[in-house]
């Protein structure tokens, strides 16, 4: 121990009388180390405004190339457009620019073959979500409104145009129409859409292509988005459509995401009537619950496996959400927030800004304005370096926690496939 001491204290007194130069040169590596600091965050800032400014001059390639003569070109250049609208929040260089793009989008839309029209139009709704439901935002809709109608009501257009614009009517409705005429119209156009998978007249179901059912089920879908934000008139009106979405869909189509979006649909209206009259009560309610409860245990092996899954799960959900008035809960994780799924309208409404935005639809919830206006999340946060590597999880956590997991799913499957558990 005595050693130790001495050790120790030997190292105390040779600090102490270390020459003064040495103390000087080590007081002026510091004072370059700080300068270096500062140096390198100021290259890093001027990398970060190069990199900006280089892929804003690409934004206004593509823009350009959208003009272009080659069909090849524009369909590219929309591409490119589509992938930065959904990645990245461009709402100052997109405000400054929202004629021209207006414009090529017209254009594109008028003039372009199939492929180049769905692709306009999806862009088109991305570019609504990016400049929010401003001025502008209203502006871009009434001029492309028409167009995009026009597209949804040609029959000789191919159906992946003309499934890619009811989707951007729906979703630019949501976003910027300012008049209750404009959400009544959309409103009727969709309807349109969808009711021709209802029975014929002669009660015989209408049998339609794959691609056709995946149009009238993204009308649905669309609509009833829309109907979140109607007034209350409009929604009692919607009993009628209800009706009809009960006798002629629920259970006569052979698609099973129809059906399941016919389910959602059913289970939103039911929320909405309760919000207006909590004592709502649905006419034919015990026929409405036996034909769910068919299809939250319907086995039919002509179906595939995912889909009676799928489809059983949200029925059962449906079921309990029309008599008990529960709705499922979710959580969406992005950053350091979350967003919590607790209503029909929310599910609905989340589900559709994701299908349109794919993977950047977590970078818009932590960035984009409007996002976080539809969702009740407040301002964007301004987190710095450390607060976002603070809420981080490590590898190392993230493998416990991945092999707890595993383990426990194991342990539960196990349960169910030993044949023991049938004789307990």
């Amino acid at each position: 121990m005595s050693c130790l001491f001495a050790s120790e204290a030997s190292k105390c007194i040779f600090v102490l009388f270390l020459p003064v130069k040495f103390l000087s040169q080590c007081a002026e590596t510091s004072r370059c180390q700080c300068s270096l600091a500062f140096i390198f965050s100021g290259t890093e800032a001027i990398d970060e405004q190069a990199a900006q400014e280089e892929a804003e001059d690409k934004l206004r390639e593509c823009i350009d190339n959208t003009m272009d003569k080659s069909a090849k070109t524009r369909q590219n250049a929309l591409e490119s457009l589509k992938l930065a609208f959904s990645s990245k929040i461009l709402t100052d260089f997109l405000v400054e620019r929202r004629l021209t793009v207006t414009d090529c989008l017209e254009r594109c839309l008028k003039k372009g073959k199939a492929e180049e029209q769905a692709i306009a139009a999806t862009v088109a709704t991305l570019f609504l979500i990016q400049l929010g439901s401003c001025k502008e935002g209203e502006d871009v809709f009434k001029t492309l409104k028409s167009v995009l109608f026009n597209i949804v009501n040609d029959k000789s257009a191919s159906l992946a145009s003309r499934h890619s614009c009811a989707t951007s009517i729906g979703m630019c409705c949501y976003i910027a129409a300012d008049e209750v005429e404009d959400l009544a119209f959309c409103l009727t156009c969709l309807e349109s859409i969808f009711s021709a998978s209802y029975k014929k007249g002669d009660g015989s179901v209408p049998s339609h292509s794959p691609q056709t059912q995946a149009f009238h089920c993204s009308a649905l879908q669309c609509w009833s988005v829309l109907l979140a934000i109607c007034p209350h008139s409009k929604i009692q009106k919607s009993g009628l459509t209800a009706h009809s979405l009960v006798s002629h869909v629920l259970s006569q189509s052979d698609s099973v995401t129809l059906r399941i979006a016919t389910g959602e649909a059913i289970a939103l209206l039911f929320e909405l009537a309760r919000e207006i009259d909590e004592e709502f009560l649905y006419e034919d309610s015990d026929h409405l619950c036996e034909k769910l409860k068919a299809l939250a245990t319907d086995s039919n092996k002509y179906r595939a496996k995912t889909d009676r899954r799928k489809q059983r799960s949200i029925f059962r959900d449906v079921i309990h959400s029309i008599e008990d008035g529960e709705c499922p809960e979710e959580t969406i994780k992005f950053g350091v927030e979350c967003l919590y799924i607790d209503s029909w309208v929310r599910r609905r409404t989340y589900d559709a800004f994701k299908e349109v935005l794919g993977s950047g639809v977590r970078h818009h919830l932590q960035n984009n304005e409007l996002l976080r206006d539809i969702f009740d999340l407040g301002p964007p946060l301004v987190l710095d370096a450390t607060t976002i590597r603070a809420n981080k999880i490590s590898r190392f956590e993230r493998h416990m926690y991945n092999s707890a997991a595993f383990k426990a799913r194991t342990k539960a499957r196990n349960k169910v496939r030993d044949k023991r558990a049938d004789v307990l």
